[in-house]
């Protein structure tokens, strides 16, 4: 057996690919990715998956979130005042 070169494993690595870049499948976010996406704290994550605000799925004792529902919620919770503050400081 001879000790592979450095640039074997590199090329060997590229090939591969990622779970992100095969087609059709879903990308989960943990608890504390979802809490940095939306600068908020780990409990209020799980108050909103509690809840059912934002759906999640239980992964033994830990849950993930589809990165899809996050985008959908973060799209669909901006509060109609909010909306509106921001078209009159656009239009300003």
């Amino acid at each position: 057996m001879g000790v592979r070169g450095a640039d074997a494993t590199p090329a060997r690595m590229e090939e591969q690919p990622t779970m992100s870049d095969q087609p059709g499948r879903q990308r989960y976010l943990t608890v504390l990715e979802v809490a940095e996406i939306m600068r908020v704290s780990k409990m209020t994550v799980y108050r909103l998956l509690h809840s059912g605000e934002m759906p999640g799925v239980r992964v033994g004792r830990s849950f993930r979130v589809p990165a899809d529902a996050l985008e959908h919620y973060l799209a669909t919770s901006i509060p109609p005042v909010a909306a509106a503050d921001e078209a009159d400081r656009r239009t300003s």
